[in-house]
């Protein structure tokens, strides 16, 4: 372990120490103070704050789309991969106090493989039960990092499931890339009864309970999974809160969930459906909504003033889904996102 460090968040007032060997963001979540943060891998700029007093920070290596080096030298940073080797105070850019102060402890573990089955030609859906420590607590839309076997990395995934009353099941809906790690290892290897290290909670994209407007989610592909998730506490809490989900997949195969998705229509009171296919020629029986899901939201919403918005999926989508939500009326301060970075890809690629 290294030298220790004072860091203090503001305008929250919020102090924590951290060791240089760890990065800032680690270094709170193990304190139990949940800074925004998307992809811990400096992809993302979930985490990209301002550095207020102090100058001896490194970073670990990060993607210059996420903090371009202009920003860089003016002060920006990511938390997500920067050391502290001396006191720092940083202002937060993006944050909200709810979220902070309710953060969980992270937890190590081992799971359980209890079930491993496609759901579309490129989706997994993945349920693992905890085998040790007896719970790891989570808010329902947080993810979980999974340690690949054999190996000291880990992949990072959305659970899809709310939290059960022992708080050992964790429920995923996983992407399947051909070049991908632990996907492949998901799609040719995993079997029943194998076992996982896991860690988490992590994420901020949860639900902020202290509110009461209506919502709408945008997701695509895999992030339909913490969108279920939220959608699922939602009716298992009897929470009333008009509420939209536009989700967008290439083609109708691409689609699961379905049957569960339209009797949320009558368990969650106002609530409406819209899958939306991007490749839906030659599909003749398709009479749904056709185009990019962006393009679904801007056709079927006139104003959006009032409502909190959640978008999840590739950043692509992600990055054309905030200004649109923004033009429609929705505060920047009432979108809460997470995009889907994968590892090892190039520099600003999904």
């Amino acid at each position: 372990m290294g030298d220790k460090h004072s860091v203090r968040f503001e305008p929250v007032g919020i102090e924590i120490e951290v060791d240089e060997d760890q990065t800032i963001l680690r270094a709170a979540a193990e304190q139990g103070v949940q800074l925004m943060h998307g992809c811990k891998e400096g992809q993302c700029a979930a985490c990209k704050s301002f550095v207020l007093e102090g100058e001896d920070i490194e970073l670990d290596s990060y993607s210059t789309f996420a903090l371009p080096d202009y920003e860089k030298e003016e002060g920006s940073t990511l938390l997500c991969r920067a050391h502290a080797y001396e006191d720092l105070v940083i202002e937060l850019l993006n944050y909200d106090e709810e979220i902070i102060r309710s953060g969980l402890p992270l937890r190590k573990g081992v799971a359980e493989v209890v079930l491993n089955e496609p759901v579309t030609p490129d989706m997994r859906h993945l349920v693992l039960k905890l085998v040790e420590p007896d719970e790891i607590k989570f808010f329902p839309g947080l993810y979980l990092d999974l340690t690949i076997p054999g190996t000291t990395e880990s992949r990072s995934f959305s659970m899809a499931n709310t939290p059960d009353r022992e708080g050992r099941l964790f429920e995923f809906v996983i992407k399947i890339y051909p070049d991908g790690q632990f996907s492949q290892y998901l799609a040719t290897t995993v079997e029943v009864g194998d076992r996982l290290d896991v860690e988490g909670p992590f994420g901020t994209f949860t639900l902020r309970e202290s509110r009461t407007s209506d919502l709408v989610f945008v997701g695509g592909g895999a992030g339909l999974a913490p969108v279920l998730g939220l959608l699922r506490s939602m009716a298992e809490r009897g929470v009333d809160r008009r509420t939209t989900f536009y989700y967008g997949v290439r083609t109708r195969q691409d689609l699961c969930f379905e049957d569960e998705m339209h009797a949320f229509e009558d368990r969650l009171p106002g609530f409406r459906y819209v899958p939306a296919l991007s490749e839906a020629d030659g599909d003749e029986d398709w009479d749904g909504e056709t185009g990019f899901v962006t393009d679904v939201l801007k056709r079927g919403e006139q104003d959006l003033k009032g409502r909190e918005a959640y978008v999840c999926g590739p950043p692509p989508m992600v990055d054309a889904a905030i200004p649109l939500l923004q033009d429609l009326g929705v505060p920047t301060e009432h979108i809460f996102y997470d995009r889907f970075t994968t590892t090892g890809d190039p520099e600003g690629a999904d």
